[in-house]
């Protein structure tokens, strides 16, 4: 009986492969199974029409149309927005993608966030540039995470990564999620979990409010003047799902007005930040270049996910984290 061909768009010697290779390498059913198919840019198009199987960060349309064979493509990205194309949904293909690769690491990005502003780490750090001994401002503002609500706007494998580094510090933890029914985790859980009609409730009570929602239609400009105005004007906001889930216009002027007390911003409408941003001069946000989901274990968690999405196939079952056009992610 011959091997499914799964396709690695990788070279075999990146070293982003290894952890991929060893995970099949382990697992003796996996071995007898599948033959995986290690391939630079320019050797795909020799291997994809004998796959059944990709793995990949995507595939362009040529390819898709060479690959005959192919029936489940699993992207290695968390985020497929961009990447579905209706020659891919023509197709019928399984799609998956690897969302839970980023609990651990985003969960800590924002916690850096957080910890700066209620420590004043944001103020003392342009001081130290500036060569500058201050007290005053930071005596009058400083806090502590300890007894804060935070809320999390789209509760998936990033919320449950933060919720349980949040709890750990003392905060109360309220999130929303489309299906509260649907949790991943079932040991990590909010203090309370809202349905979507019930933002204003979870802004309402919120010390620090994150965004890790996908971006789709439906959340285009979801934060915009009239949801930022629900926010309490000590609050700070967060944006580590996609630039265009937050009206950047309406958010700028939420912050030069102080109608909300700040924002951790790793994600924005135009990337990069165009230098004329007036979010650049701001003392009240943290900045980073779109890096919140980098981490050196990307690809072993990645692995991890679509090798044991792997078993679900040859058994039949439905698969993990399966892209579903009608809710766009």
């Amino acid at each position: 009986m011959s091997k499914i061909v799964i396709l690695v768009t990788l070279e075999a010697n990146d070293p982003d492969a290894e952890p991929f290779r060893e995970a099949i390498a382990k697992d003796p059913l996996l071995n007898e199974k599948v033959e995986l198919r290690f391939a630079t840019a320019d050797a795909i198009d020799t291997h994809i029409a004998e796959a059944e199987i990709a793995w990949c960060g995507n595939l362009s349309a040529e390819r898709i149309e060479r690959a005959k064979k192919l029936r489940w493509i699993g992207f290695w990205s968390a985020g497929v927005d961009g990447k579905i194309t209706p020659q891919l949904l023509e197709r019928g293909f399984s799609i998956t993608t690897a969302s839970g690769v980023h609990g651990a690491n985003i969960g800590e990005h924002i916690m850096a966030w957080m910890l700066m502003f209620t420590r004043t780490m944001h103020f003392h750090l342009r001081s130290q540039i500036a060569g500058e001994w201050k007290r005053t401002w930071a005596t009058s503002s400083v806090t502590e995470l300890t007894g804060q609500t935070l809320g999390i706007v789209g509760y998936g494998r990033i919320g449950e990564g933060l919720t349980q580094r949040a709890k750990a510090f003392g905060m109360r933890v309220v999130a929303l999620k489309r299906n509260p029914q649907a949790q991943y985790n079932a040991s990590i859980t909010p203090d309370t979990l809202y349905s979507p009609n019930e933002l204003p409730l979870l802004l309402a009570e919120s010390d620090h409010v994150v965004l890790s929602l996908p971006y789709t239609p439906a959340t285009h400009h979801l934060f915009n003047a009239e949801t930022i105005a629900m926010m309490k004007p000590s609050a700070y906001l967060y944006n580590v799902a996609r630039g265009k889930v937050v009206d950047e216009s309406a958010l700028i002027t939420a912050l030069q007005e102080r109608r909300i007390a700040g924002a951790g911003l790793d994600v924005f409408e135009e990337e990069p930040l165009p230098a004329t941003s007036p979010i650049w001069g701001m003392e009240n946000v943290l900045i980073t270049p779109h890096i919140a989901g980098m981490t050196p274990h990307y690809f072993a968690r990645a692995a991890e996910i679509f090798t044991e999405n792997l078993h679900r196939y040859l058994r039949g079952e439905r698969l993990h984290n399966l892209y579903e056009h009608e809710r766009g992610y």
